[in-house]
């Protein structure tokens, strides 16, 4: 059954016992010391009864109290602190979770977005790639057209006189060049009788070193001066020299058709 306690009163502890009657023991001896009579070299001296003093223990177990519950107290404040320190700890530790946490999570969203962002960027690359690569081959593809249908267009001429007069009058025709058919037959037969390797090496541009040449009897620097577009750069070659020629006496007379003798 348990001993009920005194108000304004600890328990005592083992300890506080021990002390109490280690207190009343001591003042017990002191008492007794007091009533023994002195003995000395066989004299008897008288004894003398001296008042016995109260023991103050009471005091003692009230400081024990007092340091035990200032024992108690400074325990409960370390504890107290303890916990509130492992608490802050706790929640440093967590803090620097959500942080690190919420920086992973940063990271990884910029590192998504870079490579959406690339992802993005190499398909619209690759968008005008194929693009450029369409419209070149689509505009390829109409220039082999065009040219398709302009070799289906183009006459195929005769490899002779004919054929070169022919060829000749459609390039001056394509140029702006005035001329005919009977214009140009009649001034070559009459510089070359037809021959398209024809050369004079007695007139005077034979002595000036630049002897005439071809169908039409054509030097060489008229024939580059005077030289069209779209023929060879051969003076020998009869649709080159019959146009350079056309194109000299369109600048010079108006048309070939105006020649009628050495021009």
């Amino acid at each position: 059954m348990p001993v009920p306690r005194i108000p304004g009163y600890s328990r005592l502890t083992k300890t506080h016992k021990f002390s109490a009657a280690g207190i009343a023991a001591a003042g017990a001896a002191a008492l007794a010391f007091a009533v023994v009579p002195a003995q000395s070299e066989g004299h008897t001296t008288a004894t003398k009864e001296l008042p016995a003093k109260p023991v103050a223990w009471s005091k003692q177990v009230v400081d024990h109290e007092a340091q035990h519950e200032s024992l108690v107290h400074q325990s409960e404040l370390a504890t107290q602190q303890a916990k509130e320190e492992a608490a802050k700890k706790k929640a440093a530790e967590e803090a620097a979770k959500k942080k690190a946490a919420e920086e992973a999570a940063a990271k990884k969203a910029a590192e998504e977005a870079a490579k959406k962002k690339a992802a993005e960027e190499a398909a619209a690359k690759k968008a005008a790639e194929e693009k450029a690569a369409k419209e070149k081959a689509d505009k390829e593809r109409a220039a082999r057209e065009a040219a398709s249908r302009a070799a289906a267009r183009k006459p195929v001429y005769a490899n002779n006189l004919d054929g070169w007069i022919k060829e000749s009058l459609a390039v001056m025709k394509e140029k702006g060049i005035p001329g005919s058919y009977n214009g140009i037959y009649r001034n070559l037969m009459r510089e070359s009788s037809g021959n398209p390797r024809a050369i004079n090496l007695w007139d005077i541009n034979a002595q000036n070193g630049i002897p005439s040449k071809g169908l039409l009897q054509v030097i060489d620097p008229t024939f580059k001066a005077y030289h069209v577009d779209g023929t060879s750069w051969d003076i020998y070659d009869p649709v080159a020299n019959i146009t350079a020629a056309c194109n000299y006496a369109y600048h010079r007379y108006g048309s070939m058709d105006n020649v009628n003798g050495p021009y």
